[in-house]
């Protein structure tokens, strides 16, 4: 097996790389930027390839994990480049069936589902994004299974959830709330009877290594399945750092458009045969010491 891994220098892509590496992959990452992790890279700007076949037969890859897309916090939801992503992944997919690719695997997000319904099931849940970054996940999802189908070649499609670990953006939720309980930030609220489905970015790793080498075709969650308020992840952090809550508590309130409820079933992934890991309590301690894995 030889991995063509994208999206390696970003903060999921770090953890896979890793968890590749730990399996005893072959990889070789394409993209602009040299991962932190000595690998293989041929440094390219996918959005700017007009044809991959080249850069494929170069390779030489039996398989594609395709993690990269446009992800910068608080701006990707509504963003052009999530067009120009769909149009790229799409190519991508179809340049690796033409060249004798075997296996697909594309990163998917939750935001795929319709939020109303609270309890994502991959198989009977409706799809009804409600962003343009789920509208083009989804697209894009919908149009590499038809060109893998009509290659033979099978793809899975692997749904990401709420992500929390080292290396991720200091502005979202986990960095951000230590800081807070840190007092290197003002505080701020959060929807603290909400729940949602938190999972470490190893054991999201894992999950796209299982999907990887299993040769699996369809959609699959990569959540934990178990829903945990937000209080209990403020209250969790606060108790590991010996800091006090209640700043942060005493500003919950409900945000419009947020749903009470968002967290994702993976029998499918559990079937595979892959746990996770950590729990809720062990992740957010090694977000804490800065670990990778």
């Amino acid at each position: 097996m030889r991995v063509l891994l994208t999206g390696a220098s970003g903060f999921l892509g770090r953890h896979v790389l890793r968890a590749l590496r730990q399996h005893d992959i072959e990889v070789v990452a394409v993209g602009r930027t040299q991962p932190r992790d000595s690998v293989a890279l041929v440094e390219s700007d996918l959005l700017g390839i007009n044809d991959f076949a080249p850069l494929l037969r170069q390779v030489r890859a039996t398989h594609l994990l395709h993690l990269a897309w446009y992800a910068e916090h608080g701006k990707y939801w509504t963003s052009p480049l999530n067009l120009r992503w769909l149009e790229t992944t799409t190519r991508l997919v179809e340049a690796f069936c033409g060249v004798g690719g075997q296996q697909v695997v594309v990163a998917g997000t939750c935001a795929e589902y319709d939020w109303a319904h609270g309890y994502c099931r991959e198989d009977s849940t409706p799809l009804h994004p409600a962003t343009l970054y789920g509208t083009a996940k989804d697209a894009t999802r919908r149009l590499v299974m038809a060109v893998c189908a009509q290659h033979q070649v099978p793809c899975a499609w692997g749904r990401i959830f709420l992500t929390f670990g080292h290396g991720e953006a200091c502005s979202r939720l986990i960095p951000a709330l230590i800081d807070v309980l840190r007092g290197a930030r003002a505080p701020f609220g959060v929807n603290a009877h909400a729940y949602r489905d938190f999972l470490h970015a190893s054991d999201v790793a894992e999950g796209f290594v299982r999907l990887l080498t299993t040769g699996t075709n369809g959609a699959y969650n990569l959540c934990s399945g178990e829903p945990t308020r937000l209080a209990v992840v403020v209250k969790t952090l606060a108790s590991l750092l010996a800091a006090d809550p209640q700043p942060v508590l005493a500003l919950s309130t409900e945000r419009p458009g947020e749903p009470p409820l968002l967290v994702g079933e993976s029998l499918k992934l559990r079937a595979l045969g892959w746990r996770p890991a950590l729990t809720l309590a062990q992740g957010l301690q090694r977000s804490l010491e800065g670990e990778m894995n």
